[in-house]
């Protein structure tokens, strides 16, 4: 059992007749800050916990996604806390170099401006200006979740200290030979002017055109197709495959580039799929990155046709036209000169967009800066495989190492304003010199810096130790390095967390960022639809908050939250767990009104009735049960014990069993009081750090305690009854299924019966009155005439039915019952005896049609049981 500190039991008009969390929730989140209770103090002696908050864009805004996710690590943060860690969740966001750019440069246009307009520095002012500003929202919507984060603490991806971090482990890869300079293929945005990363493509279904085209002429003709004939201006040759039996005649030779006037070769390539198409394939090494990689390996040359806006550079009659406008003129040209084969549109294909503007992404032979990934994801595979990292759920292991065992060098330069600017200098005479943080930049006539700026996923891959201070070797760093778990979801880990892996090793000597990886799925609406405004499911969860309170909205995510598992959510299961914090709060109002305390130690067990004896030890159960779940990341598990142990077993059973003690008083009521005082101060710590709100309010009313945030988390006691339990679920049996027999005979749940109760000699007999009480039951009275006898659990339960319902109304609605269960008998008895049938029909319609049988053979008994029952009319 749990000690208390400070056990002066408030008294329960401190709690309204009804809660309503819009006037305790904001207040007491900012109680718990002005408090200090998140800070962490690495000077402590307590053993370290520290998660990282994935940061969040600073143009972003709480969505639900965000919400599910801090649940699930404020809830691992306040559980810790109450356990004695030192514990730091820390908070901070993103730059997020292509959208804040976006936003600010949306703004200017307004204004009839544009960045070059105000130029480098006095845009970037403004992008300053515009965050002190606007940006941020994001961190008033954690406090309104409840996010128990160190706010003190919070870091930005551009603050000084950090990008003193990017500009040291950039120096370190350079100086390391692991960061180069090289012309390659890319993801290129025409609107953002940018190179972007494989995370900021979004792909998607377009209808576009599938055309077909003869390259040569004569016996040298061939056929390729494509989706992007504006290209075709760049190619470079045209690849079959070297086993190919139908083109042998063709490789090697020089054919017609139609529509300019150069000719390419025909190159033999493995690459090339003979069973696709027409087994030959145009190739555009400048504008394609497979195309690239087979002019690699044929020394190709690489012709650029268009420039950074997707529009054609191409000497002739194409040139200045839009990509588009180019695709729809070449193919007419092309059609003119009777070398289309085929036409095919609509035809729907797989097509990048960006993510930001949602402009079909060009690929684009550029010169950008790189990192060499081989030796960097080896260790980070490594890592994994070794067993220094875990990954959970285990299965997602062969995603990571598929991931990190395949990875192409990163692309990290993009062509923006807003960001961490390339520590790099050029001289006049061709010098590269790159710059680290405590060194001076070479100055001097004709040098200059590198424009770019890198990727934000390179500054958030130094996140879990940048943000502790690195590379100064601070107090923090020694304390919370390496963080205890990452939460994260499953969607990014090839990229957030595949760079974290790789800096920390890294930068680290060796040690990984995190001991435990713990992946979660994506928040779907109700049916698993994935969540979006243009299919008109998306949701504000500050709305839903709003309307039920942060605890209601946060348990329903908890409660959903299965390993890596997507998490389907509708308002009517926020709704259902704010009928659960109602529950808690009236529950725990009644329950101070009748005597609940956690004043003194608890009585002996042997003075304990075994309602209390069974209560304690299916707390203790509970507290077991929800250890071993939190340490296996099993959130939903976790959150279905705590409802189910609160609602069914605490509210609906012991304090509805206890209520004849509470009413009768005495000694045996102080007992029982003690008891439930202390049921309900295990099971408030309990839920706290999934639903934070509503049990700090009850708890520090219960037992005048500071706060549920730095109290003690409950430790099973190891206290078992099983006798208890078992004696305490015969008396559940004996009221279940007298319930269910009153309602089968149509009784209204408060209508009184009268009862003769036979329990004598079996355990049920100390729970008479407890039993009549749940049950409605009256004493038998004089002219007492059992119409009705009950034998369940060893003992017997003789009800009086008279006048209290229509005998020939029952027994008609009871026999057409019994018509239908033996009609759903004879149907399933016949099919599963017709072996033809059985040969043909699935399983699983087999199955069901058995599973049918039994209950319509079980419907048949009770009915028959209550027809038996129904006294003569």
């Amino acid at each position: 059992m749990t000690e208390n500190t400070q056990q002066q039991t408030a008294p329960p008009s401190e709690l309204p007749t009804q809660y309503a969390p819009a006037e305790v929730e904001r207040p007491l989140y900012e109680r718990w800050v002005e408090r200090g209770y998140f800070e962490a103090d690495e000077k402590s002696e307590k053993p370290p916990f520290t998660v990282v908050i994935p940061p969040p864009n600073v143009t972003g805004s709480l969505h639900l996604g965000h919400a599910f996710e801090h649940t699930l690590i404020d809830a691992l943060t306040r559980r810790k806390r109450m356990q004695g860690y030192e514990t730091l969740w820390q908070p901070g966001m993103d730059h997020a170099g292509i959208a804040t750019q976006n936003v600010v440069e949306r703004e200017l246009a307004k204004e009839g401006k544009s960045r070059h307009d105000l130029g480098r520095e006095t845009f970037i002012e403004r992008v300053w200006q515009w965050k002190g500003e606007s940006g941020g929202q994001i961190s008033g919507q954690m406090r309104r979740l409840g996010d128990g984060v160190a706010w003190s603490r919070e870091r930005f991806t551009m603050d000084e200290g950090l990008s003193k971090a990017v500009q040291t482990i950039f120096k370190k890869l350079h100086d390391d030979e692991l960061i180069y300079r090289a012309e390659r293929i890319i993801n290129w945005c025409p609107r953002c002017l940018t190179a972007i990363s494989d995370i900021e493509v979004e792909y998607q279904d377009d209808d576009g055109e599938l055309v077909s085209m003869k390259y040569g002429d004569g016996d040298d003709t061939i056929v390729v197709a494509t989706t992007r004939a504006e290209t075709m201006l760049g190619d470079t040759a045209v690849a079959v495959h070297p086993d190919d039996e139908r083109y042998q005649h063709l490789i090697g030779k020089q054919i017609k580039l139609p529509l300019t006037d150069r000719t390419i070769p025909v190159v033999p390539d493995t690459h090339v799929d003979p069973e696709f198409g027409t087994g030959a394939v145009k190739v555009t090494p400048a504008h394609d990155p497979n195309d690239f990689e087979i002019g690699q390996r044929h020394n190709l040359p690489s012709l650029t046709v268009m420039d950074e806006r997707a529009v054609i550079t191409a000497p002739g009659p194409f040139e200045g036209l839009d990509r588009l406008e180019a695709r729809s003129a070449i193919v007419g040209a092309l059609r003119a000169e009777g070398r289309i084969v085929a036409e095919k549109r609509p035809y729907l294909h797989s097509v990048g967009h960006c993510s930001r503007c949602k402009t079909t992404i060009e690929p684009r032979l550029s010169m950008q800066w790189w990192v060499k990934v081989g030796p960097l994801a080896k260790a980070a595979g490594d890592a994994v495989r070794d067993g220094r990292v875990k990954i959970h759920p285990q299965e997602m292991e062969k995603r990571y190492f598929d991931w990190v065992d395949n990875l192409h060098d990163w692309c990290i330069s993009r062509q923006l304003w807003w960001g961490h600017r390339i520590p790099v200098w050029y001289g006049p005479n061709g010098e590269i010199v790159c710059v680290g943080p405590d060194e001076q930049p070479p100055t001097g006539e004709g040098w200059h810096q590198e424009t770019d700026v890198l990727d934000t996923w390179f500054s958030s891959g130094l996140w879990p130790f940048s943000t502790l201070g690195w590379p100064e070797q601070t107090e923090s760093l020694a304390k919370f390095y390496p963080n205890s778990v990452l939460v994260t979801g499953y969607d990014i880990l090839f990229f957030w967390v595949a760079r974290m892996m790789m800096f920390g090793l890294y930068a680290m000597d060796g040690t990984p960022p995190f001991h435990t990886i713990a992946l979660h799925g994506m928040v779907r609406d109700q049916f698993g639809k994935k969540m979006s405004k243009s299919f008109g499911n998306a949701v504000n969860p500050l709305d839903w908050m709003d309307k039920y309170g942060s605890d209601a909205l946060r348990f329903t995510l908890a409660r959903g939250a299965n390993p890596g598992v997507d998490v389907p959510i509708g308002e009517d299961w926020v709704q259902g767990s704010r009928n659960f914090a109602n529950k808690i709060w009236n529950a725990t109002r009644f329950a101070l009104m009748n005597g609940a305390t956690v004043e003194g130690e608890l009585p002996p067990v042997e003075k304990m009735s075994a309602t209390d004896r069974w209560i304690l030890s299916r707390l203790n159960k509970t507290v077991a049960e929800v250890d071993a779940n939190y340490e296996d990341f099993q959130f939903a598990k976790l959150s279905e014990a705590l409802f189910h142990f609160a609602w069914d077993e605490v509210f609906d059973w012991y304090v509805e069993l206890s209520k004849t003690t509470f009413f009768a008083g005495g000694e045996q009521a102080k007992v029982s009081g003690r008891v439930l005082g202390e049921v309900l101060d295990v099971m408030l710590r309990l839920l706290h750090p999934v639903v934070p709100f509503v049990t700090d309010t009850l708890w520090t009313t219960l037992t005048g305690g500071e706060s549920l945030v730095v109290a003690d988390w409950p430790a099973d006691s190891g206290f078992r009854d099983e006798a208890a339990e078992r004696e305490i679920e015969l008396v559940q049996r004996v009221v279940t299924e007298v319930r269910r027999f009153r309602s089968d005979q149509g009784l209204q749940p408060g209508q009184k019966v009268p009862a003769r109760l036979t329990l004598d000699g079996t355990a049920l007999a100390p729970h008479e009155a407890a039993i009549r009480q749940l049950l409605r039951l009256q004493p038998e009275g004089e002219g007492f005439h059992a119409t009705a006898s009950l034998p369940v659990a060893g003992a017997t339960v003789a009800l009086d039915l008279s006048g209290t319902i229509d005998v020939e109304a029952e027994r008609k609605r009871l026999t057409k019952d019994l018509g239908a269960a033996q009609k759903e008998v004879a149907q399933a008895t016949a099919k599963l005896g017709n072996e033809a049938f059985l040969a043909k029909a699935p399983d699983n319609v087999v199955d069901k049609i058995r599973t049918r049988l039994a209950k319509a053979e079980e419907d048949i008994a009770r009915i028959n049981t209550q027809l038996g029952n129904l006294p003569e009319s």
